[in-house]
């Protein structure tokens, strides 16, 4: 289980308050938290990966496979601290949080700044539309062509990807948050949104009498690796709390144990990733 502590929840403005007055802490990461048993982790509020509940507590596929992986490190306490997407990355950086607990996929320009795990899961992206897809919008460059708006995540690889398309910023609308992209396609904002096919069917999930559907996975478009794939990022001097993390969540994927705290969050072992994809070849992928 998931700690029940709300000392970081929602803003993580109790950063500041613990660190004021505390003389630095010199130890490696893993040895600090260790000695804590707790350690601060970053979510986007973004479901299933990583998010705050209706109660304010923490959930989701990414929290909980890093619970599973740390409890066996001797940490047993994980506190929230939400903030956008888009900013995960700079707050991880400036030690706000240890570790990125989010489905933050791998990719060579995130690998420059943080330290990833071996990939967590795989899972494709895909389109939210109208119910029949009736402006047969399959892949970004079906959506460039037809000079339609898009909804993104911010700082997500679907805004990525639809730059790369060819689709020009200005019709390129970044949300925070999967719920207001939703509203955005739901009220015609735009026409298409693009996520993982994993949150879309959250979505979906969530609003059942929709007329919006999920598409089939995009075409991977000149992509060698089969699927995008989610990770847990570190900061890339923590390479102690990497390794015995890294080690941690191979046996938790060996075990079965993966299976079980994901299939609430709707992973299969479909998501599972393949052997050989590994974290320096998808560091490698342009």
């Amino acid at each position: 289980m998931l700690s029940r502590r709300r000392l970081l929840a929602v803003a993580g403005v109790g950063v500041g308050v613990l660190a004021a007055g505390c003389a630095p802490d010199h130890r490696p990461t893993l040895k600090r938290l260790q000695a804590n048993e707790a350690v601060r982790v970053g979510v986007a509020n973004e479901e299933p990966f990583g998010y705050l509940d209706s109660y304010g507590q923490l959930a989701g596929e990414s929290p909980e496979v890093a619970a599973a992986v740390l409890k066996g490190l001797g940490i047993t306490s994980l506190e929230a601290v939400q903030r956008p997407f888009g900013q995960l990355i700079d707050s991880l950086l400036a030690g706000t949080f240890d570790i990125i607990t989010a489905g933050m996929a791998i990719t060579a320009g995130r690998c420059e700044r943080v330290a990833f795990s071996r990939p967590d899961f795989v899972a494709p992206t895909a389109f939210l539309v109208e119910e029949g897809n009736p402006r047969r919008l399959r892949t970004f460059v079906d959506v460039a062509r037809a000079g339609e708006p898009i909804a993104v995540l911010d700082g997500s690889i679907e805004q990525e990807a639809a730059r790369a398309a060819g689709i020009p910023d200005a019709r390129i609308k970044p949300y925070d948050s999967p719920g207001h992209l939703y509203q955005a396609v739901f009220q015609g904002d735009a026409p298409v949104g693009a996520l993982t096919d994993i949150s879309l069917h959250n979505l979906l999930g969530r609003h059942p009498q929709s007329p919006l559907e999920v598409t089939p996975g995009l075409p991977l478009e000149g992509r060698s690796v089969s699927q995008p794939a989610g990770a847990f990022a570190f900061r890339p001097a923590d390479t102690d709390l990497v390794d015995a993390f890294d080690a941690g969540l191979t046996a938790v994927h060996q075990s079965g144990e993966w299976l079980r705290i994901v299939a609430k969050f709707g992973a299969t072992a479909a998501n599972l990733p393949p052997a050989g994809l590994t974290t320096a070849r998808l560091c490698q992928q342009s």
